[in-house]
């Protein structure tokens, strides 16, 4: 019988994979995935058909997925961090209602956030914001909004695409608006590769958050007025009183 999943993988170490995406990877004929992704798991994953595309092949590749479910096979396709967060399983389900006989179950992930919180220390532990500086799908305007408003209401943000080859100046640009609201030591830190070979973690005033290199394999952290840094890790407070 055919079955299509949506799997998040997390953030690309095999121990950060949930228990249940692992076991859904060993029970699929067909794994399907960005080149990138495939590759961080295709080694624990012995004998799967492994079917790729690169970067902006989307569509294709979701087409691919459910023409392989199609012939009767068991298939995933394979996103990083959460397949709901950033991840493919919107264009999937919306793909889907071309194939209404086929159905689709999502397996959640580790998102970046999370990840890479973990790593930082504790910045999330109140309210955040999520954002995505790349304007491949959503024009920089609308993100340039949304970053005020998060600003403004004194949000812990986090950014994921920071800057790219093509976009060296959006994490400046993200900064400028924020140093409209907040202040130039206001906490912040980056972690670049989460879960991966030469992950690596930064602490940063806003300031000097608007002068570091990142790439797509960074994520970046922006604490609220709140926010401190404790024995070298980054932590916001979520009020509690510590007498009681």
């Amino acid at each position: 019988m055919s079955k299509l999943y949506v799997v998040g993988i997390g953030p690309g170490e095999y121990e950060q994979m949930t228990v249940k995406a692992a076991r859904v990877l060993e029970t699929c004929d067909t794994i399907v995935g960005y080149t990138v992704y495939v590759d961080l798991v295709k080694e624990h994953f012995p004998g799967k058909e492994f079917l790729v595309t690169p970067m902006t092949q989307e569509v294709k590749r979701c087409r691919m997925a459910f023409e392989e479910a199609a012939k009767g096979k068991t298939v995933a396709m394979i996103c990083s961090g959460d397949a709901g967060v950033y991840g493919m399983s919107g264009l999937m389900l919306t793909i889907g209602e071309e194939y209404p006989k086929i159905p689709v179950e999502i397996i959640s992930g580790v998102t970046a956030a999370i990840g890479g919180a973990s790593v930082l220390g504790a910045p999330l532990i109140h309210d955040f914001a999520l954002i995505s500086l790349s304007d491949l799908l959503t024009p920089w305007e609308k993100i340039e909004r949304r970053l005020e408003a998060a600003a403004q209401a004194d949000f812990v943000i986090c950014l994921y695409n920071p800057s790219s080859k093509k976009r060296a100046d959006y994490l400046r640009r993200a900064c400028d608006i924020m140093l409209k609201y907040q202040p130039e030591e206001l906490v912040c830190g980056t972690v670049a590769n989460i879960g991966r070979e030469g992950e690596a973690m930064k602490l940063y005033s806003l300031s000097q958050l608007r002068e570091a290199k990142t790439d797509m394999f960074t994520t970046v952290f922006i604490g609220n007025s709140q926010t401190k840094v404790i024995n070298g890790r980054m932590v916001t407070p979520r009020g509690y009183r510590l007498g009681e």
